[in-house]
C-alpha cells in the first residue's frame, strides 16, 4: 500500500489520538471508559478501513514494543492483560467501520451511527472473549456469565454508545473534509 503524504500524516494522528485517548478515562470497576473507541471509531470513519485500521493496528504495536501507551502501560507482557482484547478489536473494528460507512456520496448519520456501532459490536465481540480467555486460562478467574457480562458489556456500554453517536454526528460534519484529504478512502 503505497501512502501519500498527507495520508502518512493522518495515520500518524490518528495513532496519537488513539494513545493520548487511553489516558482521558472514566474509571468503572473492571473496563476502564476511554476515549480510545472514539478515536479508533473516527479513524474508520475518516480514514476509511485500510487507513483507519493501519492507525489503531500501529498504536497496537507502538504499545507492544514497549512505549506506555496503554492504560495500564505497554510491553509484550500487556498481551496478558485481560483488556488487551479490546485493543485487538479496535483494529478490526476500526476496520469494519470504515468499510461500511464508505460510499461516494455524503453519508447520513444514521448510516455512519450504524457503521460506528457494527465496529462497536466487533471491538466488544473480541474484548469479552478474550477478558475471558485470559481470566479463565491464565489468571485462573473464573467469572460467570453474568459476572463477565456485567463488568465487560453492561457498565461500558452506555458511555460507549454515547462514543459512537458522537463519533458519527462528528464524522457527517467531516466528511468533505476527509473525502479532500484520504480521496480513496473507499478501498
Amino acid at each position: 500500500m503505497k501512502l501519500t503524504t498527507k495520508q502518512l500524516v493522518l495515520v500518524g494522528l490518528f495513532t496519537a489520538l488513539s494513545a493520548i485517548g487511553a489516558f482521558i478515562r472514566i474509571p468503572t470497576p473492571y473496563v476502564n471508559v476511554t476515549l480510545q473507541l472514539f478515536f479508533t471509531t473516527m479513524a474508520g470513519l475518516i480514514l476509511g478501513p485500510k487507513l483507519g485500521a493501519l492507525s489503531v493496528g500501529l498504536y497496537v504495536l507502538i504499545g507492544l514494543i514497549g512505549i506506555p501507551v496503554f492504560t495500564q502501560g505497554g510491553g509484550p507482557g500487556y498481551i496478558f492483560q485481560p483488556t488487551f482484547g479490546y485493543l485487538l478489536g479496535f483494529i478490526l473494528g476500526s476496520y469494519i467501520t470504515g468499510r461500511l460507512s464508505s460510499q461516494p456520496a455524503r453519508p447520513s448519520f444514521l448510516r455512519l451511527l450504524l457503521a460506528a456501532l457494527a465496529g462497536l459490536v466487533v471491538v466488544y465481540t473480541i474484548g469479552v472473549v478474550y477478558v475471558f480467555i485470559i481470566n479463565s486460562l491464565v489468571l485462573g478467574n473464573v467469572l460467570s456469565l453474568k459476572g463477565l457480562l456485567m463488568a465487560a458489556v453492561f457498565i461500558p456500554l452506555p458511555g460507549d454508545l454515547a462514543l459512537s453517536a458522537v463519533a458519527a454526528g462528528l464524522g457527517v460534519r467531516l466528511w468533505p473534509i476527509s473525502r479532500r484529504a484520504v480521496p480513496a478512502r473507499t478501498s
